[in-house]
């Protein structure tokens, strides 16, 4: 059956408010639905990795410097609790890393950079004899108090001369809660404790703590780095993120770039984390990368998870030797050199990471080492052929094209050029920057429709690698979330209109239309790596160490039922909506149902789960007659998930304002009638009776 039989589709005659839909069980799609097409995407960007899904708490703990001004101090101040950014401001100018305070008078405690034991960048700070205080350095920094008490230190430090070093958390009023002490001598330490705040220490956890850094009047003291983990850490990986992933049945991540893996070197990011080098991200200028979570750290994050790793390779400034590397590492016998020093490194057994995807979004100049279409496939098959040296069972996948032309000399070479490869990329990442005439509700239309353009394109495509000769053509979709912004500053007086953006309800049923698109085309999309995990895209949220969902997290949580299900026939009748303006490569609309419906029957056939979207932003509520066509059902339960506009998201003050709301109902002579409120996903689950 093709994607047409699936979903045969009829406009309303009559009042656009009422829908029917209408099963037909024994008409089945060619597979199962893949777990694969409900993946996500991470990578070293912003707070998706670091202060996402890493477990460190403190800002910059390495102490890399960067090239930074005031609205930076401001903005990361807001996100970190710093309540004296001018103060910041000024130890930087002054000598201090970015994030860092200068605790005591500047006379009296002078800060400088300096080298540590691997040769970047450390801090030192000296107390001045005549201080009258303990002096050092600080920084303001909320702690997941609502989870654990208990926090763990790692320091890597030295002095001119023999000191002790006090690790201390204190509260607003300065009084100390918790605190250590570290010897150090003129060689170079490292310690670990703990930090432990008692339970009766007052302190609110809705607030930042001072966390400081401090010594006696005379010393000299050089850091290196200074990281506190909470004592719940999972492999240094947050908690929360790590069960609010393996709770959606996460299948597949999709890790480092990204833009950030054109430029990155893994062997930065393996062996021992304190002599790894803390680096500039090239690919997101303003951020550091202290490579603290490296090509192990992301595969215990998957193991923790219950994933399976995807690795994309750096074939902007690495090479191919690199890149085989990589996989030796990955996947090596510790009888190979690399393999070995995986084991080295505390993982004897191989990572047996099957996807490895050559090159992220190399045909566009924002990229590092960009290239041509022919840059593209000569880089391929270099790549490709010292990769499969290193491990021949590997499933390699190509750089497609950025939008869908087929026609495009991108695509039309990689499709002539490299037949070989197992499946091309592509990422879905339209919308942009809109002005203040839009009407919001039109460009959601837009968005809603665009899927159904996906899949005419996707089917084209296919077309064109049977041509080529591809006997299973394959596409991979490796970064998809909608894009919709005011273009210029955020701050010059724009109406406070509201647009479908990737942290609203919006992003939670266009994810699902792409999802359903593809589950009609059987196995021509391969995969799926939503973006993305954490504070980038859509997924979930991180702010003053809280974690809530955005309302696409419980929408992939909601699809991961459909997995291993077999897709069945269904006729949709409904009311339309249409578009007048065109959005980017978003087209002008015509005639676009008000609901999107899929139906599967799981592997043990007694079970009929329906996928219902309501996507129309005028239409209110609709009232749908279902047929079963025959299924034998009892009672149905029903899960909603449903926003009172396209805008509507969860926020750190109301993080579960959007999500599932499971309710039931009666299946009468193999027909159910349901009210589907707008901006939804329903999702209905049809057993049989006893």
């Amino acid at each position: 059956m093709d994607s047409e039989e699936l979903l045969a589709f009829e406009p309303a005659a009559g009042d656009a408010r009422r829908a029917t839909v209408t099963v037909d069980p024994a008409k089945r799609g060619p597979c199962p639905i893949s777990s694969l097409l409900l993946g996500k995407f991470c990578e070293h960007l912003g707070c998706n990795i670091y202060h996402g899904m890493e477990a460190q708490i403190l800002y910059n703990p390495t102490f890399g410097d960067m090239k930074v001004g005031e609205p930076f101090f401001k903005h990361m101040g807001e996100r970190f609790g710093w309540p004296d950014t001018k103060a910041m401001v000024e130890a930087h100018r002054d000598g201090g890393a970015p994030g860092w305070l200068r605790l005591g008078p500047a006379e009296e405690v002078l800060l400088s950079p300096d080298a540590g034991p691997h040769g970047t960048r450390a801090q030192r700070f000296e107390v001045a004899e005549t201080a009258e205080a303990d002096g050092g350095i600080e920084q303001w920094a909320y702690l997941p108090l609502h989870r654990t008490r208990g926090y763990e230190f790692r320091v890597v430090a030295r002095a001119v001369r023999p000191c002790r070093v006090v690790l201390r958390l204190s509260s607003e009023e300065a009084a100390p809660v918790a605190e250590a002490a570290v010897e150090l001598g003129d060689g170079w330490t490292t310690a670990t404790g703990r930090l432990d705040l008692p339970a009766d220490a007052g302190v609110d956890p809705d607030r930042p703590l001072r966390f400081a850094v401090l010594a006696a009047p005379g010393a000299n003291v050089v850091i290196d780095r200074v990281l506190l983990y909470p004592d719940d850490h999972v492999g240094h990986a947050d908690p929360e993120i790590i069960a609010l992933l393996a709770d959606a049945r996460l299948p597949l991540l999709r890790y480092p770039g990204g833009n950030f893996v054109s430029g990155y070197h893994w062997r930065d990011g393996v062996g021992p984390a304190d002599a790894r080098p803390t680096l500039p991200n090239l690919a997101w200028g303003g951020v550091l990368e202290p490579n603290l979570f490296g090509t192990d750290e992301f595969i215990d994050f998957c193991r923790a998870v219950g994933c399976e790793p995807m690795i994309c390779v750096n074939a902007g400034s690495g090479t191919p030797a690199e890149a085989a590397g990589w996989v030796e590492y990955c996947n090596g016998s510790t009888e190979t050199p690399l393999g070995r020093l995986r084991a080295d490194n505390g993982h004897p057994e191989p990572h047996g990471i099957r996807y490895w995807e050559i090159g992220n979004e190399i045909f566009g100049r924002h990229q590092i080492g960009w290239t041509t279409p022919a840059g593209n496939t000569d880089r391929y098959r270099r790549f490709a052929e010292a990769m499969r040296a290193a491990d021949p069972t590997i499933r390699l996948l190509a750089c497609g094209g950025l939008h869908l032309g087929v026609e495009a000399e991108w695509n039309r070479r990689l499709l002539a050029e490299v037949p070989e490869a197992d499946c091309h990329t592509h990422h879905i990442l339209e919308g942009g920057n809109v002005d203040e005439t839009i009407d919001p509700a039109e460009l959601y239309h837009a968005f809603m429709a665009y899927p159904t353009r996906v899949a005419a394109d996707y089917g084209r495509m296919r077309q064109c690698m049977l041509e080529a000769g591809i006997g299973e053509p394959r596409i991979a979709i490796t970064e998809l979330q909608l894009f919709a912004g005011y273009a210029g500053k955020r701050d010059s007086g724009r109406p406070a209109v509201q647009l479908p953006t990737n942290d609203t309800i919006s992003e939670a049923l266009y994810t699902t239309l792409i999802l359903h698109e593809c589950i009609r085309l059987g196995e021509l999309v391969e995969m799926i790596t939503h973006s993305a995990t954490v504070n980038h895209g859509g997924g979930l949220r991180k702010s003053r160490q809280r974690v809530w969902p955005n309302p696409v997290h419980h929408a992939h949580a909601m699809g991961a039922a459909l997995t291993g299900a077999t897709p069945v026939a269904v006729r949709l009748s409904c009311g339309t909506f249409s578009t007048t303006h065109e959005f980017g490569h978003l087209p002008v609309v015509e005639a676009a149902p008000d609901l999107d419906a899929l139906a599967a029957v799981t592997p043990d056939g007694k079970t009929l789960i329906l996928s219902l979207v309501h996507r129309s932003a005028a239409a209110g509520p609709i009232e749908v007659a279902i047929d079963l066509g025959g299924f034998a059902a009892g009672r149905a339960e029903v899960l909603t998930l449903a926003g009172q506009g396209l805008h509507d998201a969860n926020t750190f003050d109301e993080p579960d304002r959007v999500h599932p709301r499971p309710s039931s109902a009666e299946v009468e002579d193999g027909r159910l009638a349901l009210s589907l409120p707008p901006f939804s996903v329903t999702q209905v689950r049809l057993r049989p009776q006893g």
